[in-house]
C-alpha cells in the first residue's frame, strides 16, 4: 500500500525500492533478574528493534478464519515447583493497536524498544539457573522475517543471562551438516544489491515541479520585474546583483523551512508520517484537496493565502531594507504566487509523506522546488541580457495551468484509491480508476486542441500553439495506452504504471485461483527433478507471509506464469514459519557457523536454516531456480510483483537450464 511517491510533472516517483538481499537480524535481546523482595524476583526482558521494524505483541489480533496476521510473541519457562513459579503472566508495554498496510488489520506492535516483565517466586535459590525461551518474529513495510527462537540461561546470583548453548553431539553435526547443499555458481550469479532511490533524485524531481511553477502566470510575470528592481534600485551593479542572489537564497531557504515542521512530527514518532499513505481519513482529506486545486487551475476559483498576509510582508520588506528587507521580499514572493505553487507543493507534500522517505524526503524535494524558483531571480540579475529572450507573458501560462489541473484531478484518485483499498469498499475497481484516468487524458487533449474551454482562457485562436500539438499529442497517446487497461486480457497489465492503479487483483472481473501446489520438502522435490531432468524452483515463504500470498495470487495466476511453473519446474515450497513440530528422531542442535547453537525442533526452524545457511538470506518471498546438481540457473529474487519482469526471470532460468544440459 505504501507503494507511490513523486509522478515526474508532480515530484511523484513510483514503487519502494527492494532492500538489497542479505541476511536480517533487527532485535537485539538483554535479558536479566532483579531482586524484588524476598523470594520474589522479576525477569526483565528488554527488546531493542531496529528502526522501521516490528516486534508483535504476545496476544493475537482479532480476525477471520481466512486472514492472515502476524507471529505473536512468546515467552517459555523452564518453572518447575522444585526450583520456581511463575506469578501471573509475562507483561509488556502497553501501546495503543496501530493500522498495519502489511496485515490490513489493526495490530499491536513495539517499535524502538520494548521491555516485557514476568514475576516469580523462587522455591530453591541454590545453584539456580533459568532458561527462558523467546520465541517471535517480526516485519517491516514490505516483508516479514521467518520466527527466530532465542533461549537465555540465567544465573540468578549473577542477575544476567547469556544465550543458552546445548551441547553438541555427534548425531547433531550429521544432522546440521545435511542442512547444507553445495549450491554452485554463487559467483557467476553475485547477488545484485538495489541501490535505493537516492535524495539527490528526489531533490532533481522538485527541481523540475519548481520549473513547472515557474511557467505559471503568478510566478513567471515576477522575474524580470524583480531582477529590473534589483539592478536598477541599487547604488552599483554589484550591489544589485548581490541583492538578487540574495533574493535567490532566500526563497531557497524558505521552502526547505517549511518542511521543519514534520521533522519534529517524525521525531516524536516515526509511524505518523508512514501511517499516511493507509490511513484512510487523510488519503480522503488529500482527495478532496487535490480536487479543490484542480479546479482552481481550471480558472473556476483561486485558492490564495489571506491578502492581509502579503501586505503584511510587503510593507516590512519597504519599511526596514537591508538584507531582512529582501527576505521579506523573498517571503511576499512565496506568499503572492500560492495559489500557482500550493497545488504542485501539495503533490510534493502528499508524494513524499506517503513514501518510504519521509520528512527527508520532504525536505530534499522542497530545496530542489525552491532552488529552481530561487534560480532565475540570480541567474538574470548577473546576466541581464538574458532578460531579452525570456518569451513574453500571455495566454500560454493559463493553458500550463490548466495542464497541471487535469494532472491534480488524476492524481486526487490514487489518494481515493489508498482509502478504497483499506476499507475495501469497492468504489475504485481497478478497471473504474482507469477509466477515470482515460477521462482525464482525453479531457486535457481536448482542451489543447480547443474543443474545451475554461474561464480564464483568452480568445480562441486559428492557429494552435507547437506545445498545445506536443502534448495534446503525448495525452492522446496516454489515453490509448491506457485503454487495454480497461479489459480482462494480458494486456491489462499497465506495466509503465505499475503501482499507480489498484493492483491486478482489485478488479471488477473475476480472476479466478489456478491453485498451482508443490513439495514441501526440499529433498522430496530434489527426487522429483532427478527422475523428470526439470530445474527446481525453490520458494521461501510463510504462512504469516502476506507478500507471499500476493505473489501466488496476483502473479503465479497469470496464464503464461503459471504454465511455465507448472510445466517446466518442480515447484518446492518451503514454509519458514510453520510450527509444526518435527519427529523426536529429526529434532537436533545446529552449530551456527557464527557460533552458539540453535534448536532445530519444528519444520519452520529448519527450512528457516535452511534458508539462512545456503542462501545468506532470511526474507520472505525469496525464490532460487537451480537444477538437481545444485547448478544457480540465475540471480535469486525477492518479492517481483510486476508479472512481466517474473516471466522473464523464469525464461532465463530455463535457457541457462537448457545451455547447462546441452553443455553435458
Amino acid at each position: 500500500m505504501k507503494k507511490f511517491a513523486f509522478l515526474i510533472v508532480l515530484l511523484v516517483s513510483c514503487i519502494a525500492p527492494a532492500k538489497a538481499q542479505e541476511f536480517l537480524d533487527p532485535v537485539k535481546w538483554n535479558v536479566s533478574i532483579e531482586k524484588e523482595s524476598g523470594d520474589l524476583y522479576n525477569i526483565r526482558m528488554e527488546a531493542t528493534i531496529e528502526e522501521k521494524w516490528h516486534l508483535y505483541s504476545q496476544k493475537e489480533p482479532e480476525m477471520g478464519p481466512d486472514d492472515i496476521g502476524p507471529i505473536p510473541t512468546e515467552f517459555t519457562y523452564d518453572a518447575s515447583p522444585e526450583t520456581y513459579t511463575l506469578l501471573g503472566e509475562t507483561t509488556e508495554p502497553q501501546v495503543p493497536p496501530y493500522y498495519d498496510p502489511i496485515f490490513e488489520m489493526d495490530i499491536v506492535f513495539f517499535e524502538k524498544s520494548a521491555v516485557f516483565f514476568q514475576q516469580i517466586k523462587v522455591v530453591n535459590p541454590k545453584d539456580l539457573k533459568i532458561n527462558v525461551d523467546i520465541y517471535y518474529s517480526v516485519c517491516d513495510d514490505k516483508q516479514c522475517l521467518p520466527p527466530e527462537s532465542k533461549i537465555f540461561e540465567l544465573d540468578i546470583k549473577k542477575g544476567k543471562a547469556q544465550i543458552a548453548n546445548s551441547e553438541i553431539t555427534a548425531d547433531d553435526l550429521e544432522k546440521s551438516a545435511a542442512l547444507t547443499i553445495p549450491i554452485k555458481g554463487k559467483e557467476k550469479y553475485e547477488t545484485e544489491k538495489t541501490e535505493e532511490k537516492s535524495f539527490l533524485t528526489i531533490f532533481f524531481l522538485g527541481f523540475i515541479g519548481g520549473l513547472i511553477a515557474l511557467l505559471t502566470p503568478c510566478v513567471f510575470p515576477m522575474i524580470p520585474l524583480t531582477v529590473s528592481f534589483f539592478t536598477k534600485s541599487a547604488k552599483s551593479k554589484k550591489l544589485g546583483m548581490r541583492n538578487a542572489v540574495l533574493y535567490g537564497l532566500f526563497i531557497f531557504g524558505i521552502y526547505v523551512l517549511l518542511s521543519l515542521p514534520f521533522h519534529l512530527l517524525d521525531s516524536l514518532d516515526p509511524e505518523i508520517l508512514n501511517n499516511i499513505s493507509t490511513n484512510v481519513t487523510l488519503n480522503v482529506i488529500f482527495f478532496i484537496i487535490f480536487i479543490a486545486f484542480a479546479f482552481s487551475f481550471f480558472g473556476y476559483y483561486e485558492i490564495t493565502l489571506p491578502q492581509s498576509w502579503s501586505a503584511k510582508m510587503d510593507d516590512k520588506a519597504n519599511s526596514i531594507g537591508g538584507i531582512i528587507g529582501i527576505f521579506f521580499m523573498a517571503l511576499t514572493l512565496a506568499i503572492v504566487s500560492f495559489s500557482c505553487t500550493g497545488p504542485i507543493l501539495g503533490s510534493l507534500l502528499g508524494g513524499s509523506l506517503s513514501s518510504d522517505g519521509g520528512a527527508m524526503q520532504l525536505t530534499m524535494g522542497m530545496g530542489g522546488f525552491g532552488l529552481a524558483l530561487a534560480l532565475p531571480f540570480a541567474l538574470f540579475a548577473l546576466f541581464p541580457n538574458w532578460l531579452n529572450t525570456l518569451p513574453k507573458s500571455g495566454g500560454w501560462l493559463n493553458t500550463v495551468k490548466v495542464v497541471l489541473g487535469f494532472i491534480e484531478l488524476g492524481l486526487a484518485f490514487k489518494f481515493l484509491s489508498n482509502a478504497d483499498l483499506v476499507q475495501h469498499w469497492g468504489l475504485l475497481k481497478r478497471e473504474v480508476f482507469i477509466a477515470i484516468w482515460i477521462l482525464c487524458s482525453l479531457g486535457l487533449a481536448l482542451y489543447l486542441f480547443g474543443f474545451i474551454r475554461f474561464p480564464h482562457d483568452g480568445p480562441k485562436m486559428k492557429k494552435k500553439p507547437l506545445g498545445n500539438i506536443i502534448v495534446g499529442v503525448a495525452a492522446i497517446a496516454f489515453f490509448l495506452y491506457l485503454i487495454p487497461g480497461l479489459s480482462n486480457t494480458k494486456y491489462a497489465n499497465l506495466k509503465v504504471l505499475s503501482g499507480f492503479p489498484p493492483p491486478m487483483f482489485y478488479s471488477l472481473y473475476d480472476k479466478g485461483d489456478m491453485g498451482i501446489t508443490g513439495h514441501k520438502s526440499f529433498y522430496d522435490g530434489l527426487e522429483e527433478a532427478k527422475a523428470t531432468g526439470k530445474p527446481i524452483m525453490i520458494d521461501f515463504t510463510g504462512w504469516a507471509c502476506v507478500n507471499c500470498r500476493k505473489m501466488e495470487e496476483q502473479v503465479w495466476t497469470r496464464e503464461d506464469i503459471f504454465k511455465v511453473i507448472n510445466e517446466d519446474y518442480v515447484l518446492v515450497s518451503l514454509y519458514v514459519d510453520d510450527r509444526k513440530e518435527l519427529e523426536e528422531d529429526d529434532r537436533f542442535n545446529f552449530l551456527k557457523p557464527t557460533g552458539g547453537t540453535k534448536r532445530i525442533k519444528t519444520v519452520g526452524d529448519k527450512w528457516a536454516t535452511f534458508q539462512t545457511v545456503n542462501f545468506e538470506n532470511n526474507s520472505q518471498p525469496y525464490y532460487i531456480l537451480l537444477d538437481a546438481d545444485y547448478n544457480l540457473l540465475n540471480k535469486p529474487i525477492g518479492y517481483t510483483p510486476d508479472g512481466d519482469e517474473y516471466l522473464f526471470w523464469l525464461n532465463e532460468g530455463l535457457d541457462n537450464f537448457t545451455g547447462e544440459s546441452i553443455n553435458k
